[in-house]
């Protein structure tokens, strides 16, 4: 897969043509927003400890293994780019 140079562009570009940037991100491209020439930083991901990931599945309903393979597998093997819009 070629590399993609990272293209600079303000964050008003964004709101003015998000249809050109989205193509360009289907293309490959990608792109550095910033906000009054500064960068936008991108939001850490927040850690949750596993205490309490456990208690909020612990009323969860039982997985069914087999189904949930079946269901991911059907869903990998569709193509992203294949759709109507």
């Amino acid at each position: 897969m070629a590399e993609h140079a990272h293209r600079e562009i303000t964050q008003r570009e964004l709101r003015n043509d998000p249809g050109a940037i989205m193509r360009g991100v289907e293309r490959g491209d990608s792109y550095v927003i910033t906000r009054n020439g500064k960068l936008i930083p991108l939001r850490r991901r927040t850690f949750v400890p596993r205490a309490e990931v456990m208690a909020a599945f612990a009323t969860a309903p039982p997985l069914d293994a087999e189904r949930f393979r079946r269901d991911l597998d059907s869903a990998v093997d569709q193509d992203p780019f294949d759709r109507e819009w």
